[in-house]
């Protein structure tokens, strides 16, 4: 399985395609395309790269998904004996951003989103046997008796 390791916010994200994640706000409307070259790590199923700080050439693309704030975080502070309390909360504001290709330095395609779905499609038809998936559907169909001594 390939996957990225991302630079954005200043933080640091490992990111497979598909993967859904929360990140700090970007100015970007949704549905956009956006491209992260702050690429620290990548991985594939041969090849492992190591960035110095990062890989020059290599890029993640993702779509935004929505624009928003994240849950609210209580700030409460008190002063002891001085009767002084203040309570507020804040909300950060996030973007939801889907990965959808991993691109090598060489500008080459990682991995693909669209590519993992059709193969992990086409995986799940081949572990299974013909002969188990007819065994499958016999036990469905049985009813179950259970002997009661």
């Amino acid at each position: 399985m390939s996957f990225a390791v991302i630079q954005t916010g200043g933080k640091q994200y490992k990111v497979s395609t598909s993967e859904i994640l929360k990140i700090e706000r970007l100015n970007d409307k949704v549905g956009t395309t956006v491209e992260f070259k702050n690429v620290l790590f990548l991985n594939d199923d041969q090849n492992t790269e190591i960035g110095n700080p990062t890989i020059k050439g290599a890029k993640v693309e993702a779509t935004i998904l929505k624009n928003n704030k994240n849950r609210t975080v209580l700030v409460f502070k008190k002063r002891r004996r001085k009767n002084s309390r203040k309570k507020y909360g804040h909300r950060q504001q996030v973007s939801l951003i889907q990965i959808t290709k991993i691109f090598s330095k060489d500008g080459k395609i990682i991995a693909d989103s669209e590519l993992t779905k059709k193969i992990s499609k086409q995986q799940i038809k081949k572990t299974l046997p013909e002969n188990t998936k007819k065994t499958i559907k016999s036990i469905k169909n049985k009813p179950v008796i259970s002997k009661k001594k």
